[in-house]
Protein backbone atom coordinates (compact mmCIF):
# COMPACT_ATOMS: atom_id res chain seq x y z
CA UNK A 1 0.00 0.00 0.00
CA UNK A 2 2.32 2.67 -1.26
CA UNK A 3 2.22 6.11 -2.85
CA UNK A 4 1.75 9.70 -1.92
CA UNK A 5 0.40 10.25 1.59
CA UNK A 6 -3.19 11.35 1.28
CA UNK A 7 -3.47 12.73 4.76
CA UNK A 8 -1.19 14.54 7.17
CA UNK A 9 1.02 12.39 9.36
CA UNK A 10 3.73 13.44 11.78
CA UNK A 11 7.21 13.31 10.30
CA UNK A 12 9.85 12.18 12.73
CA UNK A 13 12.76 11.06 10.55
CA UNK A 14 14.50 14.39 11.00
CA UNK A 15 14.19 14.01 14.75
CA UNK A 16 15.48 10.45 15.03
CA UNK A 17 19.22 9.91 15.15
CA UNK A 18 20.00 6.47 13.76
CA UNK A 19 21.67 5.08 16.88
CA UNK A 20 21.13 2.33 19.39
CA UNK A 21 22.62 2.11 22.88
CA UNK A 22 25.19 -0.62 23.34
CA UNK A 23 24.47 -3.19 26.08
CA UNK A 24 25.18 -1.71 29.51
CA UNK A 25 25.50 1.84 28.19
CA UNK A 26 23.77 4.73 29.89
CA UNK A 27 21.57 7.24 28.15
CA UNK A 28 23.68 10.21 27.13
CA UNK A 29 26.85 8.18 26.72
CA UNK A 30 27.32 8.82 23.00
CA UNK A 31 30.64 6.98 22.91
CA UNK A 32 28.80 3.71 23.58
CA UNK A 33 26.20 4.07 20.85
CA UNK A 34 25.78 1.58 18.03
CA UNK A 35 25.26 3.74 14.97
CA UNK A 36 23.40 2.89 11.81
CA UNK A 37 26.23 4.14 9.66
CA UNK A 38 25.87 3.73 5.90
CA UNK A 39 28.61 6.20 5.02
CA UNK A 40 30.36 5.24 1.80
CA UNK A 41 27.53 2.97 0.66
CA UNK A 42 25.35 3.46 -2.39
CA UNK A 43 21.68 2.53 -2.43
CA UNK A 44 19.24 2.08 -5.28
CA UNK A 45 15.59 2.60 -4.30
CA UNK A 46 13.31 1.34 -7.06
CA UNK A 47 9.83 2.82 -6.97
CA UNK A 48 10.09 6.48 -5.95
CA UNK A 49 7.89 8.99 -7.77
CA UNK A 50 6.80 11.42 -5.04
CA UNK A 51 7.50 12.31 -1.42
CA UNK A 52 4.67 10.46 0.27
CA UNK A 53 5.29 6.75 -0.19
CA UNK A 54 7.37 4.22 1.65
CA UNK A 55 10.06 4.34 -1.04
CA UNK A 56 10.74 8.02 -0.41
CA UNK A 57 10.75 7.48 3.37
CA UNK A 58 13.29 4.68 2.97
CA UNK A 59 15.45 6.79 0.65
CA UNK A 60 15.43 9.59 3.21
CA UNK A 61 16.31 7.28 6.09
CA UNK A 62 19.22 5.82 4.11
CA UNK A 63 20.47 9.33 3.37
CA UNK A 64 20.15 10.27 7.05
CA UNK A 65 22.41 7.31 7.80
CA UNK A 66 25.02 8.54 5.31
CA UNK A 67 24.27 6.56 2.15
CA UNK A 68 24.33 7.93 -1.38
CA UNK A 69 20.91 7.29 -2.90
CA UNK A 70 19.87 6.64 -6.49
CA UNK A 71 16.24 6.04 -7.40
CA UNK A 72 14.36 4.28 -10.16
CA UNK A 73 11.11 5.92 -11.26
CA UNK A 74 8.29 4.58 -13.42
CA UNK A 75 8.54 6.39 -16.79
CA UNK A 76 4.98 7.83 -16.83
CA UNK A 77 5.71 9.50 -13.47
CA UNK A 78 9.30 10.50 -14.16
CA UNK A 79 8.69 13.89 -15.77
CA UNK A 80 6.32 15.06 -13.02
CA UNK A 81 8.70 13.86 -10.31
CA UNK A 82 11.66 15.69 -11.83
CA UNK A 83 9.57 18.84 -12.25
CA UNK A 84 8.49 18.77 -8.61
CA UNK A 85 12.12 18.40 -7.53
CA UNK A 86 13.35 21.14 -9.86
CA UNK A 87 10.70 23.63 -8.68
CA UNK A 88 11.39 22.93 -5.01
CA UNK A 89 7.93 21.54 -4.34
CA UNK A 90 9.39 18.63 -2.36
CA UNK A 91 11.99 20.62 -0.42
CA UNK A 92 10.13 20.46 2.88
CA UNK A 93 9.97 16.67 2.66
CA UNK A 94 13.61 16.45 1.55
CA UNK A 95 14.96 18.30 4.58
CA UNK A 96 17.39 16.16 6.59
CA UNK A 97 18.30 16.41 10.26
CA UNK A 98 21.38 18.51 9.53
CA UNK A 99 19.34 21.04 7.55
CA UNK A 100 20.53 19.93 4.12
CA UNK A 101 18.21 18.50 1.48
CA UNK A 102 18.02 14.88 0.38
CA UNK A 103 19.84 14.86 -2.94
CA UNK A 104 19.43 11.92 -5.28
CA UNK A 105 22.73 10.94 -6.82
CA UNK A 106 20.93 9.73 -9.95
CA UNK A 107 17.32 9.38 -11.04
CA UNK A 108 16.81 6.56 -13.53
CA UNK A 109 13.80 5.58 -15.61
CA UNK A 110 12.68 2.07 -14.62
CA UNK A 111 9.73 -0.02 -15.73
CA UNK A 112 10.10 -3.23 -13.76
CA UNK A 113 7.56 -5.02 -15.97
CA UNK A 114 10.43 -5.57 -18.40
CA UNK A 115 13.56 -7.59 -17.64
CA UNK A 116 15.27 -6.60 -20.89
CA UNK A 117 14.59 -3.98 -23.53
CA UNK A 118 13.84 -6.52 -26.26
CA UNK A 119 10.76 -7.58 -24.28
CA UNK A 120 9.23 -4.09 -24.48
CA UNK A 121 6.33 -3.95 -26.97
CA UNK A 122 6.66 -1.48 -29.82
CA UNK A 123 3.68 0.59 -28.68
CA UNK A 124 5.34 1.12 -25.29
CA UNK A 125 8.72 2.01 -26.85
CA UNK A 126 7.03 4.63 -29.01
CA UNK A 127 4.87 6.08 -26.26
CA UNK A 128 5.76 9.73 -25.69
CA UNK A 129 6.58 9.08 -22.04
CA UNK A 130 9.03 6.30 -22.94
CA UNK A 131 10.63 6.91 -26.31
CA UNK A 132 13.34 9.37 -25.19
CA UNK A 133 14.41 7.39 -22.12
CA UNK A 134 16.68 4.76 -23.60
CA UNK A 135 16.75 1.32 -21.97
CA UNK A 136 14.39 1.55 -19.00
CA UNK A 137 14.31 -2.21 -18.33
CA UNK A 138 15.82 -3.83 -15.24
CA UNK A 139 18.82 -5.03 -17.27
CA UNK A 140 19.13 -1.58 -18.78
CA UNK A 141 19.30 -0.01 -15.34
CA UNK A 142 21.99 -2.50 -14.32
CA UNK A 143 24.04 -1.48 -17.35
CA UNK A 144 23.57 2.24 -16.61
CA UNK A 145 24.72 1.77 -13.02
CA UNK A 146 27.94 0.08 -14.07
CA UNK A 147 28.52 2.74 -16.73
CA UNK A 148 28.03 5.51 -14.19
CA UNK A 149 29.80 4.05 -11.15
CA UNK A 150 31.96 1.08 -12.15
CA UNK A 151 31.91 -2.69 -11.79
CA UNK A 152 30.37 -3.07 -8.32
CA UNK A 153 28.41 0.14 -7.76
CA UNK A 154 25.80 -1.01 -5.24
CA UNK A 155 25.62 -1.91 -1.56
CA UNK A 156 21.85 -1.66 -1.03
CA UNK A 157 18.82 -2.32 -3.24
CA UNK A 158 15.27 -1.45 -2.18
CA UNK A 159 12.29 -2.89 -4.07
CA UNK A 160 9.35 -0.54 -3.50
CA UNK A 161 7.29 -1.68 -6.48
CA UNK A 162 3.74 -2.99 -6.76
CA UNK A 163 1.09 -2.85 -9.44
CA UNK A 164 -1.98 -4.90 -10.29
CA UNK A 165 -3.98 -3.71 -13.30
CA UNK A 166 -7.11 -5.48 -12.01
CA UNK A 167 -6.63 -4.71 -8.31
CA UNK A 168 -10.17 -3.29 -8.09
CA UNK A 169 -11.62 -6.66 -9.11
CA UNK A 170 -12.31 -9.50 -6.74
CA UNK A 171 -10.23 -12.63 -7.24
CA UNK A 172 -13.29 -14.36 -8.70
CA UNK A 173 -13.42 -11.68 -11.41
CA UNK A 174 -9.68 -11.47 -12.10
CA UNK A 175 -8.46 -12.57 -15.53
CA UNK A 176 -5.42 -14.76 -16.06
CA UNK A 177 -3.61 -11.82 -17.68
CA UNK A 178 -4.42 -9.47 -14.80
CA UNK A 179 -3.32 -12.05 -12.23
CA UNK A 180 -0.03 -12.76 -13.97
CA UNK A 181 0.66 -9.05 -14.49
CA UNK A 182 0.24 -8.46 -10.75
CA UNK A 183 2.66 -11.30 -9.96
CA UNK A 184 5.11 -10.13 -12.60
CA UNK A 185 5.45 -6.50 -11.55
CA UNK A 186 4.92 -6.92 -7.81
CA UNK A 187 6.86 -10.13 -7.14
CA UNK A 188 8.87 -11.45 -10.08
CA UNK A 189 10.49 -8.04 -10.53
CA UNK A 190 12.24 -8.66 -7.20
CA UNK A 191 13.62 -11.96 -8.54
CA UNK A 192 14.78 -10.18 -11.68
CA UNK A 193 16.43 -7.41 -9.68
CA UNK A 194 18.33 -9.89 -7.50
CA UNK A 195 19.42 -11.77 -10.63
CA UNK A 196 20.81 -8.62 -12.23
CA UNK A 197 21.88 -6.46 -9.27
CA UNK A 198 23.40 -9.03 -6.90
CA UNK A 199 26.45 -9.45 -9.20
CA UNK A 200 26.88 -5.66 -9.05
CA UNK A 201 26.91 -5.56 -5.25
CA UNK A 202 29.81 -5.64 -2.88
CA UNK A 203 29.86 -8.62 -0.54
CA UNK A 204 27.62 -8.13 2.50
CA UNK A 205 25.20 -6.09 0.39
CA UNK A 206 21.50 -6.11 1.24
CA UNK A 207 18.16 -6.21 -0.53
CA UNK A 208 14.86 -5.23 1.07
CA UNK A 209 11.35 -5.18 -0.39
CA UNK A 210 7.90 -4.12 0.79
CA UNK A 211 5.07 -6.54 1.44
CA UNK A 212 1.64 -6.34 3.05
CA UNK A 213 -0.45 -8.47 5.40
CA UNK A 214 -2.73 -9.49 2.51
CA UNK A 215 -0.08 -12.13 1.82
CA UNK A 216 -1.32 -13.97 4.92
CA UNK A 217 -4.82 -12.65 5.63
CA UNK A 218 -7.93 -11.87 3.60
CA UNK A 219 -8.13 -8.16 2.80
CA UNK A 220 -11.42 -7.52 0.98
CA UNK A 221 -10.94 -5.05 -1.85
CA UNK A 222 -7.26 -5.85 -2.35
CA UNK A 223 -7.87 -7.93 -5.43
CA UNK A 224 -6.59 -8.67 -8.88
CA UNK A 225 -4.08 -11.22 -7.65
CA UNK A 226 -2.23 -8.75 -5.44
CA UNK A 227 -2.60 -10.91 -2.32
CA UNK A 228 -0.96 -13.78 -4.21
CA UNK A 229 1.76 -11.42 -5.42
CA UNK A 230 2.62 -10.41 -1.85
CA UNK A 231 2.60 -14.05 -0.76
CA UNK A 232 4.96 -14.87 -3.63
CA UNK A 233 7.20 -11.96 -2.69
CA UNK A 234 7.55 -13.24 0.88
CA UNK A 235 8.17 -16.82 -0.25
CA UNK A 236 10.72 -15.66 -2.82
CA UNK A 237 12.46 -13.61 -0.13
CA UNK A 238 13.30 -16.81 1.73
CA UNK A 239 14.49 -18.67 -1.36
CA UNK A 240 16.50 -15.70 -2.67
CA UNK A 241 18.07 -15.24 0.76
CA UNK A 242 19.47 -18.76 0.50
CA UNK A 243 20.47 -18.74 -3.15
CA UNK A 244 21.87 -15.21 -3.37
CA UNK A 245 23.42 -15.52 0.07
CA UNK A 246 25.40 -18.60 -0.95
CA UNK A 247 26.31 -17.27 -4.38
CA UNK A 248 26.94 -13.57 -3.71
CA UNK A 249 27.09 -13.15 0.07
CA UNK A 250 24.15 -10.73 0.12
CA UNK A 251 21.12 -10.61 2.40
CA UNK A 252 17.46 -10.49 1.31
CA UNK A 253 14.60 -9.39 3.58
CA UNK A 254 11.14 -7.89 3.24
CA UNK A 255 9.09 -5.49 5.36
CA UNK A 256 5.37 -6.09 5.79
CA UNK A 257 4.13 -2.57 6.42
CA UNK A 258 0.77 -1.64 7.88
CA UNK A 259 -1.92 0.12 5.82
CA UNK A 260 -0.93 3.63 4.80
CA UNK A 261 -3.16 6.42 3.52
CA UNK A 262 -1.44 6.96 0.20
CA UNK A 263 -2.50 8.15 -3.23
CA UNK A 264 -1.85 4.70 -4.68
CA UNK A 265 -3.93 3.00 -2.01
CA UNK A 266 -6.79 5.44 -2.47
CA UNK A 267 -6.75 5.01 -6.25
CA UNK A 268 -7.63 1.31 -6.11
CA UNK A 269 -11.02 1.96 -4.60
CA UNK A 270 -10.34 0.80 -1.04
CA UNK A 271 -11.53 3.00 1.81
CA UNK A 272 -7.94 3.33 2.98
CA UNK A 273 -8.75 5.73 5.80
CA UNK A 274 -11.14 3.15 7.25
CA UNK A 275 -8.43 0.47 6.94
CA UNK A 276 -5.89 2.69 8.69
CA UNK A 277 -8.37 3.46 11.47
CA UNK A 278 -9.31 -0.21 11.84
CA UNK A 279 -5.68 -1.30 12.10
CA UNK A 280 -4.91 1.43 14.59
CA UNK A 281 -7.95 0.57 16.71
CA UNK A 282 -7.08 -3.12 16.83
CA UNK A 283 -3.28 -3.09 17.00
CA UNK A 284 -1.36 -3.49 20.27
CA UNK A 285 0.07 -0.01 19.70
CA UNK A 286 -2.71 2.36 18.73
CA UNK A 287 -0.76 5.45 17.68
CA UNK A 288 -0.83 5.89 13.88
CA UNK A 289 1.95 4.25 11.91
CA UNK A 290 4.16 6.61 9.92
CA UNK A 291 6.15 6.09 6.74
CA UNK A 292 9.24 7.16 8.67
CA UNK A 293 8.92 4.08 10.87
CA UNK A 294 9.09 1.90 7.77
CA UNK A 295 12.07 3.93 6.52
CA UNK A 296 13.94 3.54 9.79
CA UNK A 297 13.26 -0.21 9.88
CA UNK A 298 14.64 -0.52 6.35
CA UNK A 299 17.75 1.47 7.28
CA UNK A 300 18.37 -0.99 10.11
CA UNK A 301 17.78 -4.07 7.92
CA UNK A 302 20.31 -3.00 5.29
CA UNK A 303 22.90 -1.88 7.86
CA UNK A 304 25.75 -3.89 9.39
CA UNK A 305 23.72 -4.04 12.62
CA UNK A 306 21.42 -6.54 10.85
CA UNK A 307 24.26 -8.63 9.39
CA UNK A 308 22.77 -11.82 10.87
CA UNK A 309 19.26 -11.23 9.52
CA UNK A 310 18.20 -12.61 6.13
CA UNK A 311 15.19 -14.40 4.67
CA UNK A 312 12.93 -12.56 7.11
CA UNK A 313 9.57 -10.81 6.86
CA UNK A 314 9.71 -7.94 9.35
CA UNK A 315 6.33 -6.56 10.37
CA UNK A 316 6.17 -2.79 10.83
CA UNK A 317 2.51 -2.37 11.64
CA UNK A 318 2.28 -1.59 15.37
CA UNK A 319 1.73 -5.31 16.00
CA UNK A 320 -1.52 -5.50 14.01
CA UNK A 321 -0.40 -8.75 12.33
CA UNK A 322 -0.34 -10.51 15.72
CA UNK A 323 -4.04 -9.99 16.44
CA UNK A 324 -6.58 -12.77 15.98
CA UNK A 325 -9.67 -10.95 17.24
CA UNK A 326 -10.97 -7.44 16.82
CA UNK A 327 -10.88 -5.33 19.95
CA UNK A 328 -14.23 -4.27 21.34
CA UNK A 329 -14.51 -0.49 20.79
CA UNK A 330 -15.59 -0.07 24.41
CA UNK A 331 -12.25 -1.43 25.59
CA UNK A 332 -9.97 0.99 27.43
CA UNK A 333 -6.35 0.52 28.50
CA UNK A 334 -7.62 -0.36 31.99
CA UNK A 335 -10.35 -2.65 30.75
CA UNK A 336 -10.59 -6.37 30.11
CA UNK A 337 -9.29 -7.12 26.57
CA UNK A 338 -11.46 -10.20 26.37
CA UNK A 339 -14.74 -8.57 27.36
CA UNK A 340 -14.26 -4.95 26.43
CA UNK A 341 -15.77 -3.59 29.61
CA UNK A 342 -13.78 -1.35 31.94
CA UNK A 343 -12.81 -2.71 35.33
CA UNK A 344 -13.91 -0.86 38.42
CA UNK A 345 -12.25 -0.90 41.79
Amino acid sequence: MQGRNARAAPSNSSEIEHVLLAPGAKCGDTSAMLKIDLTGRRALVAGVADDGGFGFAIAKALAEAGAKVCVGTWPPALGIFQTLLRRGKLDASRKLADGTLLDFEKIYALDAAFDTFDLVPEDVRENKRYRELGDFSIAGLAAQLTNDFGAQPLDIVVHSLANGPEVKKSLLETSRRGYLDAIGVSAYSMVSMVQRFAPLMKRAGAFVSLSYLASQRVMPGYGGGMSAAKAALESDTRVLAFEAGRKYGVRVNTISAGPWASRAASSIGIDIDAMVDYASSNAPLTDPMTADEVGNAAAFLVSPLASGITGTTLYVDKGYHAMGKAVDPRHTPDGDPGRGDAKTS
